[in-house]
């Protein structure tokens, strides 16, 4: 009989009532449940809950329904846990005030009991560390007169696909001043002290928000990056941001917490952005991030099974980690139909095309690592309990993926 891992000195993760005499159907996803040793940290499998914002933490503090939202996921039987984004010690970190922050006594206090939850319910969890650079929207946060900072003024290119709001749109279009080295010094200052609160009360690995047009991404991209001096030019010196970050983090949590960096080819500014337009540039602008002490990249895309460059069946992640030797995780639609208009919950009901044993067999094959699941965790906190288990998963409820349920 198949057992989901347990995280030592937590809750086991055995599947309850089970009769043993009765012989398990084996699933798609059973050889997903492996263990995975990342530096000093062994997951029990390889699914992720993914990073995902929401906004439910008044004046950036996480209460008790927080950290019931992400024990129950932890008791679901995922092999780590990976927190929305939370704001770093920046004034200009983040905009709406019921974002989580990773400092200041009671945010951090607030935090500390959500790793406790997630710990006592058998899980691991990450804080994703995060600033919004110029996608912060002065306008809708507690401080309007803080503007947000930007590699080179720029916020975007023109004509990009987006689905922000217009008038936002129009507001953030407007050039505005470089970051000046001091910002720069004191944004890399405060990832590395976030990143050392964090470990402090308790959390097992950090992950660090380089995608989607935020600021770490703004550096790599070209569009948003024109800058003639060390920061940018060069696939090289664009990624020395997110290098010099990654450094830092490093030097604060020391050898055995791992840390994971998300990006993306596409942006909140243009969906259809190409961070890097052939697997040598991506090279050069992974390569010194890998080289800063990045463990594993997590290639967000919005579909897992997307090829990436022409003439490769490969998604991001796999060219990650084909590029750079390092551990790698896939994300995008784990569970999701995306055949029939809006996405539809795979169960025994919908009709859906099951897309795990897509997933799986570029797993065996390689190209990535682990597996980050999103949407298909906010409708159903026992997602993975029940497709380890071949059950049925609760029906899709779109409200879900804006309710902390």
């Amino acid at each position: 009989m198949y057992h989901m891992a347990a995280h030592s000195g937590g809750a086991s993760r055995g599947r309850a009532g089970r009769d043993p005499m009765v012989p398990r159907v084996p699933q798609p996803i059973d050889s997903l449940m492996t263990p995975l040793a990342v530096r000093g940290l062994t997951l029990p499998n390889r699914i992720v809950m993914a990073p995902m914002t929401r906004e439910a933490s008044p004046d950036g503090v996480p209460g008790p329904d927080v950290a019931a939202y992400y024990a129950r996921r932890a008791a679901g039987g995922v092999g780590l846990i990976i927190t929305e984004g939370t704001g770093i010690r920046h004034e200009a970190a983040v905009d709406k005030h019921a974002i989580p922050v990773l400092h200041g006594t009671q945010a951090l206090a607030g935090w500390q009991a959500v790793a406790q939850a997630v710990h006592e319910a058998g899980g691991l969890i990450a804080a994703q560390l995060w600033h919004q650079g110029v996608l912060r929207d002065p306008l809708v946060s507690p401080t309007p007169e803080i503007e947000a900072v930007r590699p080179s003024g720029i916020w975007g290119p023109e004509g990009g696909v987006v689905s922000l709001d217009a008038a936002y749109v129009e507001r953030a279009r407007a050039p505005t001043r470089a970051m000046s080295e001091e910002e720069i010094a004191d944004v890399i200052a405060g990832y590395r002290d976030a990143a050392a609160y964090a470990v402090s009360i308790g959390f097992d690995a950090i992950a660090l928000h380089g995608a989607h047009g935020y600021l770490i991404d703004t550096f790599l991209w070209h569009e948003t990056n024109r800058r003639t001096d060390r920061w940018g030019g060069s696939p090289e010196r664009r990624a020395l941001f997110a290098a010099e970050i990654v450094r830092a983090v490093r030097g604060a949590v020391g050898p055995d917490r791992p840390i994971y960096f998300r990006f993306s080819q596409f942006k909140m500014q243009d969906y259809g952005a190409r961070l890097a337009e052939t697997p040598q540039e991506l090279e050069r602008l992974l390569g010194p991030i890998a080289d800063g002490g990045v463990d594993v990249f997590d290639g967000s895309q919005r579909y897992f099974d997307t090829p990436i460059f022409d003439g490769s069946a490969l998604n991001l992640a796999g060219w990650a980690k084909k590029l750079t030797g390092r551990l790698a995780m896939t994300v995008g639609g784990v569970g999701l139909d995306r055949g029939r208009g809006g996405k539809v919950h795979i169960d025994a009901q919908s009709g859906a095309v099951n897309n795990l044993p897509r997933l799986v067999e570029r797993f065996a094959a390689g190209e990535f690592d682990l597996v980050g699941v999103g949407r298909s965790l906010l409708n159903d906190a026992l997602w993975l309990r029940k497709a380890v288990a071949g059950e049925a998963f609760a029906p899709f409820d779109p409200e879900n993926l804006t309710r902390l349920n």
